[in-house]
């Protein structure tokens, strides 16, 4: 299981220049993220090398933020393999929340970070169908 950064922050112009710099200050990689927006508030999710540390130093400059348990799935690259998992989901009845796109830097292959309702029990139905999980 991993953990991800939730930050809520204001939908203007440098706001992820701010967030990155403040990660690049802290020595923080960031390992795969997803951004979402709205007119005014936008919410960028990171699964991060040291969460809690940037959690500190992101609400120490002002922003919310928030830390979730996620799901990494590691998937061969090739084509299908989305789908193959989102099938195995659909058949054990997850719904999936969001899913985005990081890679294993130790293997090159893709993973899928994932978010659902019950990570721990989707961990156990993923692995049990053959997934690999980080």
């Amino acid at each position: 299981m991993l953990k991800q950064v939730s930050i809520y922050a204001e939908n203007k112009k440098g706001t992820m220049q701010m967030i990155t710099g403040i990660l690049l200050e802290e020595n923080i990689n960031i390992l795969g993220s997803v951004t979402n927006d709205s007119a005014e508030y936008g919410i960028i999710r990171m699964v991060v090398s040291d969460s809690k540390k940037a959690i500190r130093a992101l609400e120490k400059a002002g922003y919310l933020c928030r830390m979730q348990d996620v799901l990494g799935v590691e998937v061969e690259d090739e084509v299908g393999n989305l789908h193959k998992l989102l099938l195995a989901l659909n058949e054990s009845n997850i719904s999936v929340d969001y899913i985005y796109l990081s890679f294993n830097r130790d293997s090159g292959k893709p993973v899928m970070i994932i978010h659902t309702e019950d990570v721990e029990e989707v961990e156990m139905c993923i692995a049990a169908k053959g997934f690999s999980l980080l």
